[in-house]
């Protein structure tokens, strides 16, 4: 079951700001660095933006920047910002309640899943854009610009 890229993208798109140091950047640009179309681009700006992590810069040399300092947005920040769903998805039908397994299944599996998701969630916490764009810039070759 394939899962969504909102987050990695906007991990991307944000790393991608931060590297610009406050250089405004056009979603056609975002877009061309992420290998995607500029509406997929707005679209997770505009959640980005929702959450307070990004914002726009209107008129000629506009474009997204950063709405606070990359080492005050955690990852856990953007994956609640842009992922809508649990990070497991269960049944797409109920389980046969007539049956042992199906009758308590869902019971048995959530603490798991639950302990599961916490780690995750905390992982996450502890690292920032920042930590993220430092990594982007230290395995860049010494030939790449270091903006877009």
């Amino acid at each position: 079951m394939p899962t969504s890229t909102r987050f990695v993208v906007a991990v991307h798109v944000l790393a991608a700001l931060a590297i610009n140091n406050g250089k405004p950047l056009r979603s056609e640009d975002l877009a061309f660095s992420v290998g995607t179309g500029p509406v997929v681009i707005r679209g997770l700006l505009s959640r980005l933006n929702d959450a307070g992590l990004t914002r726009s810069q209107m008129g000629a040399g506009g474009g997204a920047l950063l709405a606070r300092a990359p080492e005050r947005i955690r990852l856990l920040d953007v994956y609640l910002a842009t992922e809508d769903s649990g990070l497991f998805a269960t049944h797409r039908t109920e389980p046969c309640r007539d049956c042992v397994v199906g009758a308590n299944i869902l019971q048995a599996v959530a603490p798991s899943l639950a302990r599961a998701r916490q780690a995750m969630e905390d992982e996450l916490g502890r690292t920032t854009i920042a930590d993220i764009a430092a990594d982007v810039a230290c395995r860049a070759q010494p030939s790449v610009a270091t903006s877009l």
